[in-house]
């Protein structure tokens, strides 16, 4: 099999070190993603995985997360068949693929040109399925999304390396351009910000975080027209139950203190009209 050889720099660089995470949960005993496709994806990478920091005991904290946004769009599309899902940041995640959507969602995974170059290489073409490249803060790509139906837009590990202005302007243009739809992510606060020295994932790709957002009004008076579904601190969400005991008295420990209990949060929130018993 031929391997793909990489060379990145930069926030492109941590996905890998997220893929690679996903790739040994699942060879895991109690796996939380099961997730194959990343399996398959490291084997056809020629990388020094070692070099990511990432191993068996910190993989689950990473899948976690994955698995809180795979249940929320499982969500979403299960009222919306005809949805578009616009996965801005994609990496290398394999979503699309772990959640196998029907026929009627057209799903968009957007990302660097080099991130997208490297998905094809690693990742089968789907029907329904496109992957464009270009940079999430970029306002042309959103012109070739179709606009006649709810959309999802979904950003997991991207608000943090934008910066404030970039991603509040980046959620408007979704929530001028759709009629209707959700917008799911997770944020950093900004004791998180500026606590990044101790994440070695972003510190040895050499990113740099910006945006903190410590409140959903953070959002919803910026961005008119949104509406909170669900705003929760990482400890506090249900797939935070699947990692081990200790990790979980960790964050039972950690979620004590107001700025640790929030420095990791999920976001959850709708635009349009009020569906009336629909999420």
């Amino acid at each position: 099999m031929h391997r793909k050889r990489v060379d990145l720099d930069g926030p492109p660089q941590t996905m890998l070190a997220t893929l690679y995470a996903k790739a040994l949960d699942a060879d895991a005993p109690r796996s939380i993603l099961h997730d194959r496709y990343a399996k398959a994806a490291v084997e056809r990478i020629e990388y020094d995985w070692a070099a990511t920091t990432i191993d068996a005991r910190r993989a689950p904290s990473v899948a976690v997360r994955s698995a809180h946004f795979d249940n929320w769009t499982g969500q979403f599309l299960a009222v919306h068949d005809d949805a578009v899902v616009l996965h801005a940041g994609c990496g290398l995640d394999a979503r699309v693929y772990r959640l196998d959507p029907g026929a009627g969602v057209r799903w968009f995974d957007v990302d660097y040109p080099e991130v997208i170059r490297l998905r094809e290489r690693v990742y089968p073409a789907r029907d329904n399925y496109r992957m464009l490249p270009a940079s999430v803060t970029d306002p042309s790509w959103l012109a070739d999304i179709p606009d006649d139906r709810p959309v999802l837009f979904l950003a997991e590990g991207l608000t943090m390396y934008l910066t404030k202005d970039d991603g509040l302007a980046l959620l408007r243009r979704v929530v001028d351009r759709f009629s209707s739809g959700e917008l799911q992510f997770d944020a950093f606060n900004t004791f998180g910000i500026r606590s990044q020295w101790i994440n070695s994932v972003v510190r040895r790709s050499g990113s740099k975080l910006h945006w903190g957002i410590d409140e959903p009004s953070d959002i919803v008076d910026a961005v008119p027209g949104v509406r909170v579904l669900v705003w929760e601190s990482v400890f506090d969400s249900d797939t935070f139950e699947m990692v081990s005991p200790a990790v979980r008295w960790l964050g039972r420990a950690m979620a004590k203190v107001q700025a640790l209990r929030n420095m990791s949060q999920y976001h959850r929130y709708a635009f349009g009209p009020p569906q009336v018993g629909k999420p």
